[in-house]
């Protein structure tokens, strides 16, 4: 298989804060992969250096096949890459058309209404609230909007910032299910998650960080059928 992103050695964090340790991690185009770890260990700087919000220090960011290592967001998004944030992902005060408006605001009217059409078409729960203010719509809702706004830009490769984070099961089901289809339509998918299983079990592969550093790499399979990890990583009862 190709690898759409292959990172070697990545360091960075905030400021002088460094946060992320040497990362190496891979996707395979095509692929779910997954990244868990406990709270605080880095999940989401390692992603926002790659998406250039957090500040890149040294190492290698290749994107099929080229170097994209400190590039700036907007770079980032005129070669295919795209990142939903965990908070702060829509415009509130806007309605659902207009928040997936402002994902193609310098594309062509026809070409946005094709965008729009075919992000509607894979989050079906929005169609019925396309003149609905955002700030109207539930907390899986926003999520489905915010991703739905991230695809309006056409991306090939989507970064994934704790999508179900304060959603209820059932929201969070639908959101990893709907994230997982986005493959058949040629999108690889890179995600952060707290919620280890539900994603892990619909994911290829997996990283375990912990302060800043890839502790663990594996199948999903075998890293939720693991009882070490299950006993530190994934919130299970000792074993009895």
């Amino acid at each position: 298989m190709t690898r759409a992103l292959e990172v070697s050695g990545l360091t960075g964090g905030y400021g002088s804060v460094q946060i992320i340790y040497g990362i190496d991690l891979y996707v395979e185009e095509g692929e779910f992969v997954t990244i868990i770890g406990p709270n605080g260990c880095g999940k989401s700087t390692l992603i926002k250096i790659m998406f250039g919000i957090a500040d890149y220090y040294k190492g290698v960011v290749n994107y099929r096949g080229n170097s994209v290592s400190g590039m700036r967001t907007d770079q980032l998004v005129n070669l295919g890459i795209a990142y939903v944030p965990q908070v702060d992902n829509v415009f509130p005060s806007l309605s659902v058309e207009e928040n997936l408006q402002m994902g193609g605001n310098l594309l062509s009217t026809n070409l946005l209404n094709d965008r729009i059409e075919r992000a509607l078409d894979m989050f079906p729960d929005l169609r019925h609230r396309t003149y609905d203010l955002a700030a109207s719509l539930s907390g899986g809702e926003r999520q489905m909007l915010a991703i739905s706004r991230a695809l309006i830009s056409d991306p090939k490769f989507l970064l994934l910032d704790e999508p179900t984070a304060a959603l209820s099961p059932l929201y969070q089901q639908q959101i990893i299910e709907r994230i997982d289809a986005l493959r058949e339509v040629g999108i690889t998918v890179l995600i952060v998650e707290q919620n280890a299983r539900l994603s892990l079990a619909r994911s290829d592969r997996g990283y375990i960080l912990s302060n800043g550093k890839v502790v663990h790499t594996g199948n999903s399979v075998d890293i939720l059928n693991d009882p070490h990890i299950n006993k530190y990583f994934l919130g299970t009862k000792k074993d009895e």
